[in-house]
């Protein structure tokens, strides 16, 4: 690390008194994003006590509560993650992947007793921390996100083919500790994080094109690589598309219960009561959790479903353009990263709920239960701003340039 450009940092370049109020900007597109992220974590906060409360006089749920907490945890951390320049991220990035890396191994190790890490569905996913449940994978995505960005900034290697090969293997390394935990749906959503980021950094599109083509060709080989669970899951989407009603009550009762809520919810949704009767009638799994869009949709409709989807939008599209106005090339790459993760991660868990793709256990960001989807929800927000609030001056953007690799 470069102390000398570190202290210039602190003290001079960005954020010391000398400059700090010339280069903070607060009109910034990602207060949209902030906006839209407490919106849909209020949503949230709602659809999980219609799932959990199943008469209006049990609201609020235990689960609403705790969720509640996590909520408040979460802006924390985005106000944390907001509070120093995020150029001084690059000098963490690396040491947050190893501990990342370091930690999904440790849910690997058979040793391990259950009182620490418990399966949940056949995954070791989880570290039971006493008060909370923590999931290493949530906050591997930022540690890989940052990791990239700095390794990027300003290299052009990765316009070549050769170059592609290191930031493949970083990304590799969380990807097959991740699938073999097993969580195929987290394991999914790095690889379009890292093609976006690589786009970003001016990767050429064509050699990207050629390499989805290549892994989607080569994708049949992996089916024996595969657990029984998760091939059932491919067969009911597939049976689903085929319009066949087998495994109805069975692998496929989730995404058909799921898909029959939806419909409930005609155009403009359900009474309070009445959603929270359906829900609980149906039985609807993981109700407060992965299928939470459906709850959504049959309190509010169409019209309910519709808001959720152009809220994301809108941070999606918030986020982007605080990267567009980001002349720092670690800070551009870094919001399309994070941006590529929130925006793949909610299309597949509504993808999920509507059946459109196999169920793969992703979580709806900042909208479904758990503490550390929503902390890493928020510090990605938090990252975003951090961004938007900071405009490096050219003179220290040069002096980056000189910055040992």
């Amino acid at each position: 690390m470069n102390l000398a450009f570190v202290e210039t940092v602190i003290r001079g370049g960005y954020g010391g008194s000398g400059s700090l109020s010339k280069n903070l900007s607060v009109i910034t597109w990602a207060w949209v994003t902030i906006a839209a992220s407490l919106a849909l974590s209020v949503i949230g906060l709602y659809a999980i006590d219609l799932a959990e409360a199943h008469t209006p006089e049990r609201s609020p749920s235990g689960t609403t509560i705790r969720q509640a907490i996590f909520l408040m945890v979460g802006m924390s951390a985005a106000i944390f993650a907001a509070a120093p320049h995020y150029r001084l991220l690059r000098f963490i990035a690396w040491p947050s992947y190893i501990i990342s890396i370091a930690l999904l191994v440790f849910l690997l190790i058979p040793v391990v007793p259950e009182s620490i890490v418990k399966p949940r569905n056949g995954a070791r996913g989880w570290i039971n921390m006493g008060f909370a449940d923590f999931q290493p994978a949530e906050v591997a995505k930022i540690a890989f996100v940052l990791t990239i960005a700095g390794f990027l900034r300003y290299r052009r290697e990765h316009t070549r083919w050769r170059g592609l090969l290191a930031p493949g293997l970083i990304a590799a390394v969380p990807v097959g500790l991740i699938t073999l935990q097993p969580d195929l749906g987290s394991a999914s959503l790095f690889v379009p994080s890292l093609f976006a980021m690589l786009l970003t950094a001016g990767a050429r599109l064509r050699h990207l094109v050629l390499i989805v083509f290549i892994a989607t060709a080569a994708a049949p080989a992996s089916w024996p690589l595969l657990r029984e669970h998760q091939k059932r899951r491919f067969v009911a989407i597939v049976q689903q598309i085929r319009g066949s009603d087998e495994g109805a009550q069975d692998i496929n009762f989730q995404s058909f219960t799921a898909q029959r809520l939806v419909g409930a919810g005609k155009i403009v949704g359900n009474s309070d009561a009445s959603t929270r009767a359906l829900v609980f009638y149906n039985r609807l799994p993981e109700a407060h959790n992965d299928m939470v869009f459906a709850v959504i949709c049959l309190r509010f409709g169409l019209l309910g479903g519709t808001v959720v989807l152009v809220l994301y939008l809108i941070w999606a599209a918030s986020a982007l353009a605080t990267a567009w106005f980001c002349r720092d090339p670690f800070g551009r790459v870094m919001i399309v990263g994070l941006t590529a993760f929130v925006g793949v991660q909610a299309l597949i868990n509504i993808g999920m709920t509507v059946g459109l793709v196999p169920i793969i256990g992703v979580t709806l960001p900042f909208v479904s239960y758990g503490g550390s989807s929503m902390l890493t929800s928020w510090l990605m927000a938090g990252l975003v701003l951090n961004a938007g609030l900071r405009r490096p001056d050219s003179s220290m953007m040069r002096s980056d340039l000189e910055l040992p690799e």
